[in-house]
């Protein structure tokens, strides 16, 4: 969930048309963080693309080589990060048990730097609770869910929308907001912390169930 966008946008070099005379944005990231910025003076609602674009001193076209909606600017370079983590998975050899594979490589996606981590928390307080944003989160829930699930189905040999790959899935997308919930209430938290203790308990849970799933029951015959 990581913003590690810097590219600079085509023809915003200048000395004039942000806030106040800011020189204009041009990165992704300075976007991202002036819109944060709005959002918390204005609330995520009233703000609009054209306020993003005018503070930040650039046109409407070049917001959009950026962000394909005012809503992808909370969650930043989601899909670079998020084939980061498939390819993390990856990594991990067969001898790695399945949850500490998934537990390392979720607490790898959500390892902030010191200086990103004020704007993180921005971040995901936006994406927990604003209800505009919803509908928009939950698409991004189903990719995030379904490389997990991916990873898991090759592991035990289902298929991916099986149920033990999904409900695992699931499982630690739960976690990981249950974790992200404590951290944005008590900030003497590390988040990384949070997410190991907290997927420890799942593994356990898990544990003996996952490498060897249960065939699933058989149907009752008809009286019929």
């Amino acid at each position: 969930m990581r913003n590690q966008g810097e590219e600079r946008a085509p023809g915003t070099s200048g000395t004039s048309g942000g806030r106040g005379g800011r020189s204009p944005v041009t990165s992704r990231a300075e976007l991202e963080h002036l819109a944060f910025e709005l959002f918390a003076e204005r609330g995520f609602e009233r703000t609009t693309v054209d306020d993003i674009a005018r503070a930040a001193g650039i046109g409407r076209r070049t917001f959009f080589r950026y962000f394909p909606s005012k809503n992808d600017v909370v969650w930043g370079a989601f899909d670079e990060e998020l084939a980061r983590l498939r390819a993390d998975l990856r990594t991990y050899p067969p001898d790695v048990p399945l949850m500490d594979a998934v537990r390392q490589a979720l607490i790898e996606f959500n390892r902030v730097g010191p200086a990103e981590t004020p704007w993180h928390r921005r971040r995901m307080r936006l994406i927990l609770g604003t209800p505009a944003l919803q509908a928009h989160s939950t698409l991004r829930y189903v990719a995030w869910r379904q490389v997990i699930a991916e990873f898991i189905g090759n592991r035990i040999g289902q298929d991916e929308h099986a149920l033990a790959p999904q409900a695992i899935a699931y499982a630690t997308l739960g976690v990981a907001i249950a974790a992200y919930e404590q951290w944005l209430r008590h900030e003497n938290l590390e988040l990384t912390e949070l997410l190991d203790a907290a997927m420890r308990k799942l593994a356990a849970g898990f544990a003996g169930t996952v490498e060897n799933p249960m065939p699933p029951s058989p149907r009752r015959p008809s009286s019929r």
